[in-house]
């Protein structure tokens, strides 16, 4: 079983920063194939937020490219997401998500709340 858990949401003033942490915890030798955040914000779609494979291959949504990096350390199973100039519009639950063959493991959700 693999549980990632998320860490480092709070309140944060327009135009602050913060990083996220997850933690995947699993019993196992082996490097997650795709690790990615995502976040639901209220009343909406869960959207993906970036993505990193092993080869280091990022993706980015438009609305936080030069605004976020995402980030990955496989010797302690861990992933960032580091995100500055934050907006209201960021508001939202992150997720993280790691997958290997295809099968997927989500955490809890950290929330984020910017404050205009």
């Amino acid at each position: 079983q693999v549980h990632p858990v998320e860490s480092g949401g709070g309140l944060v003033q327009a135009g602050g920063s913060l990083r996220l942490s997850c933690v995947a915890s699993y019993s196992g030798a082996f490097k997650f194939d795709t690790v990615a955040w995502y976040r639901r914000a209220p009343g909406k779609q869960r959207e993906l937020v970036a993505q990193m494979t092993t080869s280091s291959n990022k993706i980015y949504a438009d609305s936080v490219k030069g605004r976020a990096t995402i980030s990955r350390d496989d010797a302690v199973n861990t992933m960032y997401l580091q995100m500055h100039s934050l907006r209201p519009e960021d508001t939202a639950v992150y997720f993280c998500s790691v997958w290997r063959s295809g099968i997927g493991w989500w955490g809890q959700g950290t929330q984020v709340t910017v404050s205009s």
